[in-house]
């Protein structure tokens, strides 16, 4: 019987991060279609956004994103990719995720722009299922193209005194 009822709470929480992988899918698929009314539904209605430094790149409430979203009109074509999934459940209704995103964008005279990032998510459960309730951006890298100012991950610095090894 105890068996049963684990492996009935693992079920519950495969469901429950299948659920929030769709969620990020769900928003990549909506930000490229710009369905942005789709997108702020993945949304708490309260929620806090921070793409990057400045109010332009932040937002707080899914109408406010929604807005602040429109931004994204001024490219012609994106393709929004997500990958390193890593969840972790802070209670029955309330996680946490980060995922890679790269981010590929083309403006109407052709030329694009590539970035390289992480989400970093809360989501929390509610009647319509899981949505997110902050977001934060944090970019590894990109191209020229990308000139937009987006939150900066820096890596943990070499120990002291470290030498990188010659190679050539």
């Amino acid at each position: 019987m105890e068996h049963q009822m684990m492996k009935a709470g693992q079920d519950g929480r495969l469901a429950d991060r299948q659920a929030i992988t769709d969620v990020l899918v769900q928003y990549c698929r909506a930000l490229d279609l710009m369905d942005l009314p789709a997108l702020a539904a993945l949304f708490t209605d309260d929620c806090v956004v921070e793409y990057g430094p400045g109010e332009f790149l932040g937002s707080r409430g899914s109408a406010a994103l929604q807005k602040s979203l429109e931004r994204m009109w001024r490219w012609s074509r994106t393709s929004h990719h997500l990958s390193n999934v890593l969840i972790r459940f802070e209670g029955d209704d309330d996680a946490v995720s980060s995922s890679y995103v790269h981010a590929w964008h083309e403006r109407p005279d052709g030329s694009t722009a590539t970035i390289f990032g992480q989400y970093r998510d809360r989501f929390v459960r509610r009647e319509e299922g899981w949505r997110i309730s902050e977001r934060r951006m944090f970019m590894n890298g990109c191209d020229a193209g990308f000139t937009v100012n987006i939150n900066r991950l820096d890596r943990t610095p070499p120990p002291p005194g470290w030498t990188a090894p010659d190679i050539d």
